[in-house]
């Protein structure tokens, strides 16, 4: 009797990771369920709003699932990574006047690359996790992910970054299902977790307040500066770079009798640039810190669809490399607020040709 292929999940107590270490046992691979604990400190009274991807709670919810679906089921620590390669990262980001995707990082370094590492060493064949996408290899052998069948719940934008090593030992079962059909196998199954609410956007600031946490973490309150127009004059003063984004129009506390968005975020002059509506649309961006996913890199002008935030339905655009690590990506109408320090990422129909980081 040949063995059975070794699949290690991150089980994260929601739904759909629940659900996906379910369908992996019915179509027959060996499953072990691994929770990450990866930033959790929580006080008692969070958890139970915070119950999300990587709260305590989540570890006590993962490991009754498991124990339903008779799987065995471990927690690993990974707190360090996660440390180095999203919080450090997500500070540092917005002291450099960006905004950064905490997710996509800990998507690439975290969840794949440093969960893959340690689940190969203990003889797994693959990693699974209960994000909607789903993976093909194509005809050039290359690996790339495509949309989800339900395109309310696609989460590729957060997985453009994943490399063809860890595309390889992936697998997501719930990509091809809608989160009704989730919910209504996991009551069918008899789970605790099939109503459980989605998790937080961002898992380690449950109040959403990036800037007191990265007050909190620095120990360094915001540093207050000048609102200015584009040509330098003066409007009045912010509470800090860290508490503004590209576009935003709430919060300027600016008696202008008119609607103005941030239009621009200047660190080494510690400004916020104030304009009006119009000057947060543009046509064009460039982008670095490159992924290919679907080709092994861009030779020549292409088209595409591009997404430059999560709730983006996408823009067809052309894209020009500018440069080894550099492409220019010129959309065919224009999009409102491009955001450095954000990803964008582009789509060959459903299937991500690849991404980057927002430059400018």
């Amino acid at each position: 009797m040949s063995r059975k292929e070794k699949v290690i999940i991150g089980m994260s107590g929601g739904v759909d990771s629940s659900v996906a270490a379910w369908l992996l046992k019915e179509q027959g691979y060996e499953v072990v369920g691994v929770t990450m604990q990866i930033w959790q400190d929580e006080e008692e009274e969070v958890l139970e709003e915070n119950g999300g991807c990587c709260g305590l709670s989540a570890v006590e919810d993962a490991r009754r699932t498991a124990q339903l679906l008779e799987i065995p089921h471990y927690v690993m620590n990974f707190k360090a990574d996660f440390k180095r390669f999203v919080i450090d990262y997500f500070v540092s980001e917005y002291l450099e006047g960006r905004t950064p995707n905490p997710c996509i990082a800990c998507n690439r370094y975290v969840k794949w690359e440093a969960l893959l590492n340690r689940s190969l060493e203990i003889g797994a064949d693959y990693i699974a996790t209960g994000h909607y996408a789903r993976i093909r290899q194509l005809e050039n052998g290359r690996f790339c992910l495509t949309r989800s069948v339900t395109a309310a719940k696609d989460q590729t934008y957060a997985l453009y970054n994943l490399t063809q090593e860890q595309l390889s030992h992936t697998l997501m079962p719930v990509g091809s299902y809608s989160k009704e059909e989730i919910r209504r196998m996991a009551d069918q199954i008899g789970l605790s977790v099939a109503d459980k609410p989605d998790s937080q956007e961002i898992c380690f600031v449950p109040d959403q307040d990036y800037a007191g946490f990265i007050e909190r973490t620095t120990g360094a309150p915001s540093q207050t500066g000048n609102f200015v127009q584009a040509d330098g004059t003066i409007l009045g003063q912010h509470k800090g770079i860290i508490h503004y984004t590209i576009g935003q129009r709430r919060g300027l506390g600016l008696p202008m009798g008119r609607r103005v968005v941030v239009t621009e975020i200047r660190p080494e002059t510690n400004e916020v640039v104030i304009g009006e509506q119009e000057d947060v649309w543009t046509d064009h961006l460039l982008a670095d810190r490159l992924n290919w996913m679907s080709v092994p890199d861009l030779t020549e002008e292409r088209s595409a669809s591009a997404k430059i935030r999560y709730n983006h339905t996408g823009t067809p655009c052309t894209l020009q490399k500018t440069a080894s690590d550099q492409v220019r990506v010129q959309f065919h109408e224009p999009v409102r607020a491009v955001t450095p320090g954000q990803a964008v990422v582009f789509y060959d129909g459903d299937c991500v040709l690849g991404g980057g980081t927002i430059l400018k």
